[in-house]
Formats: structure tokens, sequence, C-alpha cells
């Protein structure tokens, strides 16, 4: 399923979006669910008791030993293979030509957002 929280400006991170919104709370004590995110949400899953799934953290950022970068590049991989299909649903939001070429009310934004990952979720 497509969930798109209601639109903040870019400068706002992903991470203090999710806070602001409650969602850290809504999966913590919610039903268990897995919500494979990127990087920026990195520190999620301890809050959210597992809930949300980040790509693994580099604890080397140099002269890493040769286990550790294969043993990385794997988890890495499982990661982006197991994510590729929230990437192709965002893609698919962003194509949609009502919101490359938005020429609407700011206001209505949101609204416009919903419907277009509703109607993506149904695909």
């Amino acid at each position: 399923m497509l969930f798109c929280s209601p639109t903040q400006p870019g400068s706002c991170a992903d991470i203090t979006h999710a806070r602001e919104l409650g969602l850290v709370k809504l999966l913590a004590g919610g039903p268990a669910v897995e919500i494979l995110a990127d990087a920026g949400y990195q520190g999620l899953g301890a809050q959210t008791g597992g809930r949300v799934v980040t790509p693994p953290h580099r604890k080397f950022k140099k002269n890493a030993p040769d286990w550790y970068e294969e043993m990385h590049e794997r988890r890495r991989k499982a990661h982006s293979s197991r994510r590729i299909r929230v990437e192709h649903g965002i893609a698919h939001l962003k194509n949609w030509r009502a919101l490359t070429r938005h020429l609407g009310r700011r206001e209505h934004m949101d609204d416009t957002v919903q419907a277009i990952a509703g109607l993506l979720s149904q695909q």
C-alpha cells in the first residue's frame, strides 16, 4: 500500500516529518507491520520496535576490513532488492502529470497527492 503524508516544504527532513505526524507512536503501539524505508529514516527502527527497516549503517568510514565490506554490501543489496517495489511506487507517483505540472492552488496539493496514491495502490 502506498502511503503519502500531508505535503511539507522540501527543507523538512523526512524523519522529522514522520515524528511530527506521530508515526513513531503509531507504529510502536500498533499492529506488527514492516516498513521498508530509505537511509533518511535511519534510527527510526529502534524507536518503533523494528517495524521500520532501513539500509545497514556503516560502522567503519575508513579502512574497513574486507569481511566487513562484503557483509555490508550483501546486507545493503538485500535491503535494496526488497525496497525496489517501494521505489517503483514513488516513481509512478512522480510521473503523474497532475503532480509534475501542478498548476492548481497549493492548498489542494495534499488532496491531489492522496487521490493519486489511492489510485496507484489499486494497481
